[in-house]
């Protein structure tokens, strides 16, 4: 009988060697990194089609069409986009003054204004109002919704240098004051300023403006007319910032 003969080159033994199958967590968290990366990918293409195009829809106004559809409530939306041109400066200024005060000077993150927020929380000893700078509200009325949680946020915290580089200020500007909130199935200044003043976002007076600036905390529940004091309060910002 022919003795059978045995490889000696090691190349030939790993050949033959049967290869390992990963195991089911290994496959699981390789599927969640892939989605993971498709997600940013996905998003990184959608910003920087942002530079041209403007967004048909956002996820707060799928959120809230939706959420009309499950509890079966009347839905109607107006969604108007203008160009930046076309929405006073006073407008603009008051939302700045209102939301994020260092929005021309900071890249996504307002870290002074964090270390106050938190500062006066601790001296107070509860949970008051945020700072997220506007870039950090686009972000997430794009992309991530309103619900609240570790996970979004830790989002939201990272795609927002991408927003801050692929994207100008004025052009970030634009499309926040595009797309919030402002009243139920009333999205952007435009279609805020028609509700609310029955007159163009380019016509609006000063006091208007800081009127509505004033209810984009609460848009949902605050009313421009109701706002004296908050808007007579971002009045005073706008002065003190010399617009």
């Amino acid at each position: 009988m022919p003795s059978s003969r045995l490889p000696t080159d090691r190349s030939q033994l790993l050949r033959k060697r049967p290869k390992k199958k990963r195991g089911l967590p290994a496959r699981i968290l390789l599927g969640i990194l892939a989605a993971v990366l498709l997600f940013y990918f996905c998003c990184t293409c959608l910003i920087v089609a942002l530079r041209v195009f403007n967004p048909p829809t956002t996820a707060v106004q799928m959120q809230r069409h939706i959420s009309a559809l499950l509890t079966k409530r009347p839905y109607r939306a107006s969604y108007l986009y203008v160009p930046l041109k076309r929405i006073t400066p006073d407008l603009q200024y008051a939302v700045i003054a209102a939301e994020d005060g260092r929005f021309y000077v900071h890249h996504g993150f307002d870290w002074a204004e964090m270390r106050k927020v938190v500062q006066d929380d601790i001296a107070k000893k509860s949970v008051g109002r945020g700072a997220s700078t506007i870039t950090q509200q686009l972000t997430k009325n794009l992309f991530l919704g309103t619900q609240r949680s570790f996970i979004r946020k830790g989002v939201e915290f990272t795609l927002v240098p991408i927003m801050e580089l692929l994207l100008s200020k004025n052009r970030i500007l634009e499309l926040y004051l595009n797309v919030i909130e402002w009243g139920p199935g009333v999205y952007g200044a435009e279609a805020a300023s028609e509700h609310w003043y029955k007159t163009p976002a380019s016509l609006l007076k000063r006091d208007q403006c800081a009127r509505l600036a004033a209810i984009i905390p609460s848009p949902l529940k605050r009313q421009p007319a109701r706002e004296t004091e908050y808007a007579g309060e971002i009045l005073d910002r706008m002065k003190k910032m010399g617009w």
